[in-house]
């Protein structure tokens, strides 16, 4: 995989995202080496920008990020960035682009690799990838061309399959990169090396020793001020769908023949291939949603979610979904996933909890069986790490056992950085790396998998949206999943050791 030099495009670079993540993770790459030596970042929206006014916009950004330290290379880096402003829908103006990108190359000596991103409403990804193509955009004879497209990737089963159709139409499949932030981050692929590169785990990650395992996707935030799109979306489709599904595609996979990008996405793809549908009768049984209604938090009212603004009075948008499920292999038969994520919960935290089989004959005393059960926590987000829970004799006569803790934080790393999600994709897509990035046939069939919830819960007024107050961890409803009534969910905290425990808000 080459760091050839190239021509990084960003269409809605006058946009949020271009601001606080793309155009900061790139000066990340640039001021470690990471860049070629011979780049151009063009910037293209709407806005009527010149190149100063352009680079001016992004050295704020830049010099307001507090995920760079170094920033005596800004002004440098600056003078690799160009802008160009143009319609979405305007034909010609695609050929002006073609122009003023040859322009550039000529330049700077720079052959026609390019880099196509998308940080603009899903609505374009309609438009956008066609007019670059009818204006000879996607050809690869004078170097590579590849497409990076945000998510949501579809809005349903029908509107992916559409726009898969449509993509493939004009570009091949190993052009069109689908980026997941959650996958850039460094604890996520760390769950790749905890299982393959550990002897101890992999003999351990099967139904023989694991007796559940649970996701969570917990923010403490609401909708904040995007309400016309979170009501039309809702938690399932946000969080679900995508980043947690894919989450448990590392988790869950077989181990892969080697690391190369294919054999990774091959074996991901099966294990999406082996989810047991969930039929439209069961739903209840497999899928609970929950909306935050008003709370006081630390002596200060919160508003319930259909008084957040541009909510609809009557909206039953789920702002909190959890589902059970099941993977129809020989690794995982019988053992059941369980997923959550919601908003206005207690804490933000996102975590994998593995839950291993209690021992056949208990010789200690406990106060329940579920507590002398290991765990495997891995920790996504925040204080990233892994902690291992193992049972200790309690110092006194007898033998009472009780829970420590084995843990490690990456913190703990010294003088090392862990680099966002964004830098680690936007260095994949200029290397040609599409490991972390989910291809066409797992949106297909994480879309095929979820669309009964999603039907029975937009066409059956009797399927209930529980209430729950803001900052607690949901209905108490979504405790039903579990097969027993002794067991349920981990109550995380932001920090890692302060293991089931409720967290301060």
């Amino acid at each position: 995989m080459n760091n050839d030099k190239h021509i990084y495009t960003i269409f809605g670079a006058s946009g949020d995202l271009t601001k606080r993540k793309l155009v900061p993770a790139l000066y990340s790459l640039y001021i470690q080496n990471l860049l070629p030596d011979k780049f151009i970042i063009l910037g293209a929206a709407r806005s009527p920008l010149s190149n100063e006014d352009f680079r001016e916009i992004m050295k704020d950004s830049i010099l307001n990020s507090d995920e760079i330290e170094e920033k005596s290379s800004v002004n440098k880096f600056l003078e690799h960035l160009f802008y160009i402003g143009l319609q979405y829908d305007n034909p010609e103006h695609y050929i002006q682009l073609k122009e003023y990108l040859e322009k550039l190359r000529t330049k700077f000596e720079i052959p026609g690799n390019t880099i196509f991103y998308l940080s603009t409403p899903p609505s374009l990804y309609k438009v956008i990838p066609v007019h670059l193509a009818a204006a000879g955009l996607n050809k690869t004879s004078d170097g590579w061309k590849r497409l990076i497209i945000e998510k949501p990737f579809g809005f349903d089963l029908q509107s992916a399959i559409e726009l898969k159709d449509l993509l493939l139409k004009d570009w091949k499949e190993e052009q069109i990169y689908r980026i997941d932030h959650y996958l850039g981050k460094e604890t996520v692929q760390n769950v790749l090396v905890t299982r393959f590169s550990n002897g101890i785990f992999e003999p351990l990650w099967n139904r023989n020793y694991i007796h559940r395992v649970e996701v969570t996707a917990a923010e403490n935030i609401g909708i904040e001020n995007r309400g016309g799109y979170y009501d039309a979306i809702g938690a399932l489709r946000d969080m679900i769908q995508n980043h947690l599904l894919q989450l448990v595609g590392l988790i869950a996979m077989e181990p892969p023949s080697s690391l190369e990008p294919l054999s990774i996405r091959n074996e991901i793809l099966k294990v999406f291939q082996s989810l047991r549908p969930i039929k439209k009768e069961e739903v209840a049984k497999f899928a609970v949603r929950g909306q935050y209604i008003s709370s006081v938090i630390n002596g200060e009212t919160v508003k319930g979610y259909r008084e957040e603004k541009n909510i609809k009075p009557d909206s039953k948008t789920e702002t909190y979904a959890a589902i059970k499920f099941y993977i129809d292999n020989w690794r995982w038969g019988g053992v059941p996933f369980y997923i959550r994520t919601g908003k206005r919960l207690p804490t933000r935290v996102t975590e994998v909890v593995i839950h291993f089989k209690p021992t056949p004959h208990f010789l200690f005393t406990r106060k329940n069986i579920q507590e002398a059960c290991n765990k495997l926590i891995l920790r996504i987000q925040p204080d990233e790490g892994m902690l291992l829970e193992i049972g200790i004799k309690t110092p006194g006569a007898g033998f009472e056992v009780q829970n420590i803790d084995l843990d490690f934080r990456y913190s703990e790393l010294a003088h090392q950085r862990i680099p966002s999600a964004y830098e680690r994709l936007l260095h994949d897509t200029i290397r040609g790396d599409n490991t972390l990035f989910a291809r066409t046939e797992e949106v297909i069939e994480a879309w095929k998998f979820l669309t009964p919830v999603l039907e029975e819960w937009a066409n059956n007024p009797n399927v209930p949206l529980y209430g729950y107050p803001a900052g607690t961890w949901g209905p108490k409803e979504a405790d039903n999943l579990f097969e027993d009534e002794n067991q349920t969910w981990r109550f995380p905290c932001r920090n890692l050791t302060n293991s089931n425990l409720y967290c301060e808000l």
